[in-house]
């Protein structure tokens, strides 16, 4: 018996594009191109008449734009969609504002006059729409009921820095996280799988809303509580010790575990910098990037947590740290600030920053 094919619906005003991203889709022989719309009208009426089971998604479309869509359908007709999305910084916020209101990902906008190099990243393309079908979107940050306030800041003996990975879905994880998590107690390291462009962008929303000091990371600043360092799109992030204190470095190397920023170099150089004291987590992403590094994070004494596969919206990193017996728990997200505050709680010690 034939496996049942992926159903896509594409959305998006431009015919040429329409087509290229069908030919790109249709390319997996698992993958049905099952309509294409031109609006979000048609595009509604498809959905209702086709159930399809993922949707790409263009943001610029006439009469009503692909944001006013997704917010309706994921009100009506939950639905995996990937963002259509020109990869500029200029259109980073967005595609943000794309991931807070449930799209799962997004890709690049084909380049007419440059489809055969389009044609060269149709894996990826492929890989993104076949994540989106077998993601979790039940898990809304929204339903994240547990520990609905942030902590107030205590008085504790030991400030500590944690380490942030994720990709698939940790947008509003990571922004979830921050916003519950007492900022005068920890200084954050953050890597979120982004081109370059739009870290710098997603470091100034999480810098509005929460009570942290958020900035794309420069290279050379000292690690304070209170400050989230987000590694920009296209670097490495790692920090480094100089005079008993901790610093950010930024570099350019090459891809690590397919990625650049990525989260296993982040975590590697804790390991190493900070050792027992340092805490990590792993969130919600697709791949393997940071199971590795968070493993070395909990053989060095560590603390490391890892998001749990129910909360998750891509359950593929996190599970990979779990195989590798790198998690010291595993929990879901509405409770890792809780864990991180507990441990700090229960086991002062001296000062780590």
């Amino acid at each position: 018996m034939q496996p049942k094919k992926i159903k896509v619906l594409i959305v998006d005003d431009s015919i040429s594009i329409q087509k290229v991203l069908q030919e790109v889709i249709e390319s997996d022989p698992g993958l049905e191109v099952v309509g294409a719309a031109s609006d979000a009208f048609e595009a509604k009426q498809m959905v209702k008449d086709l159930s399809p089971d993922v949707i790409t998604l263009d943001v610029e479309m006439p009469q009503v734009n692909g944001l006013r869509f997704l917010e309706v359908l994921m009100k009506i007709k939950p639905t995996p969609v990937v963002m259509i999305s020109t990869l500029t910084k200029v259109n980073a916020d967005t595609t943000l504002q794309a991931l807070e209101l449930g799209a799962i990902d997004y890709i690049a906008k084909p380049q007419l006059k440059q489809k055969e190099m389009f044609l060269r990243y149709s894996k990826m393309v492929i890989k993104k729409i076949r994540m989106a079908a077998s993601c979790n979107i039940s898990t809304g940050i929204d339903q994240q009921s547990a520990n609905t306030a942030p902590f107030k800041a205590e008085s504790f003996s030991a400030n500590r820095v944690l380490a942030i990975g994720a990709s698939t879905g940790g947008t509003e994880a990571i922004n979830y996280l921050l916003s519950k998590l007492p900022s005068a107690n920890f200084a954050l390291l953050i890597v979120q799988h982004m081109p370059a462009g739009f870290t710098s962008t997603f470091a100034s929303r999480l810098d509005r809303t929460t009570s942290f000091t958020v900035v794309e990371a420069q290279g050379g600043e000292l690690v304070r509580p209170g400050v989230a360092y987000l590694a920009p799109g296209d670097f490495h992030m790692r920090v480094i010790r100089s005079n008993h204190q901790l610093y950010t470095e930024i570099f350019k190397a090459e891809k690590v575990s397919g990625h650049r920023p990525s989260v296993d170099v982040l975590f590697k150089s804790v390991a190493d910098e900070i050792g027992r004291h340092a805490f990590a987590t792993l969130l919600t992403g697709m791949g393997k990037d940071g199971a590795r590094g968070l493993k070395k994070i909990k053989d060095a004494g560590g603390f490391t947590v890892v998001q749990d596969e129910s909360s998750c919206v891509v359950y593929g990193m996190p599970r990979v740290a779990v195989e590798l017996d790198a998690a010291s728990v595993i929990t879901p997200l509405n409770n890792i600030n809780e864990t991180f505050v507990e441990k700090l709680r229960l086991k002062p010690s001296q000062k780590t920053l």
